[in-house]
């Protein structure tokens, strides 16, 4: 071995003090989550949660793993790095909700070229603040510092959740009925979905930047772009408690015209009448700049609608009071009949 200065870790683009730095932020911010189930949490080689058997006759745990795709890349050239973490857990509690499921716990991944413990702080702070508001223990995750993996400024951010039903509880489609009604929740803007596309139309086909204030939105270019993917969990679960919901389709990735019938069993279609509901500026905007055909932004963007709910016809005007009793808007948008599984729209 040739005799010299010793090369050690942060010569290869690693720092330990700068790791010690922001695992003590993680530490800070996730146990402001905590609850009293959980029982080892971060620093531990594994999180540990208990399940309490007397809550659940027949529980079933159900669980999902995602991320936020390139809307990462309106974060980055913002600056803005205290939303993105509460996007990945609401788009997470949303998935799982959908099944009926109410989150425990949350696991995020967190990857970059040269850790920064600022930024990895504000990541990890907009993951507790959600995790509060869902009632769900950030309890553990993954730190990575990977010189030469990313580029200057970059990281990667995925999440792991898991939740609980009632067996009996589950929403599976399997409840949704012939005449059942179709309410659907307004989102806060694109969410988590649609941003490559958004991307390229805004800044490279209309010459915008992140910080061009636009009058048809009301705000900057990028402020819209990061406007927080809400959760519905809370309306979702009222509805469940009154058993006035059937089914329910989180609308992202593959907009209104894919995910909707992931909620539908075989031989039923969902009817979805055009104009049911406001459609939000952005998505005006972008349909005008990438002279987009109609059909093609239902299957790509939101279009204002983050949640459809199934519920029993004979109950809508119910559902719909007990959403406006919570100050949640909502717009009756169509129903369900028979047919191939599918949205046709009206």
């Amino acid at each position: 071995m040739a005799k010299g200065r010793s090369i050690t870790y942060a010569d290869a683009g690693v720092s330990f003090a700068e790791a010690d730095r922001a695992t003590a932020k993680i530490k800070r911010f996730a146990k402001q989550t905590f609850n009293p189930n959980v029982l080892t949490g971060i620093g531990s080689f594994g999180a540990a949660y208990a399940l309490r058997s007397g809550d659940f006759k027949k529980p079933v745990l159900i669980s999902s793993a995602d991320g936020v795709g390139t809307k990462l890349k309106v974060a980055f050239a913002t600056g803005t790095h205290d939303t993105i973490g509460q996007d990945l857990v609401n788009h997470c509690v949303n998935d799982i909700a959908v099944q009926g499921a109410q989150p425990l716990f949350f696991l995020d991944y967190f990857a970059t070229g040269k850790l920064e413990a600022g930024v990895t702080g504000q990541v990890v702070k907009g993951l507790s603040v959600a995790c509060r508001q869902n009632g769900c223990a950030l309890i553990g995750g993954e730190t990575a510092e990977m010189p030469d993996m990313y580029a200057k400024g970059e990281y990667d951010l995925a999440g792991f959740i898991v939740g609980v039903s009632e067996r009996s509880q589950l929403l599976d489609g399997r409840k949704v009925k012939e005449g059942d009604a179709l309410i659907g929740l307004p989102s806060t803007g694109l969410h988590t979905n649609g941003y490559s596309l958004a991307r390229k139309l805004l800044f490279e086909t209309a010459g915008h930047g992140p910080h061009t204030k636009l009058p048809e939105l009301g705000t900057t270019v990028g402020r819209e772009l990061l406007k927080v993917h809400r959760s519905y969990l809370k309306p979702i679960r009222a509805l469940a408690a009154k058993k006035l919901l059937r089914g329910a389709a989180h609308i992202t990735g593959g907009g209104i015209t894919d995910n909707t019938p992931r909620m539908l069993p075989a031989r039923l279609c969902a009817r979805v009448k055009t104009g049911s509901w406001p459609v939000l500026p952005v998505f005006d905007l972008l349909q005008r700049i990438g002279n987009i055909p109609a059909d093609e932004m239902l299957r790509t963007f939101n279009m204002g609608i983050g949640m459809i709910l199934a519920v029993p016809g004979r109950s809508k005007t119910r559902a719909l009071g007990l959403l406006e009793d919570m100050k949640q808007p909502a717009y009756l948008i169509g129903h369900i009949s028979k047919g191939r599984r599918r949205v046709v729209y009206e």
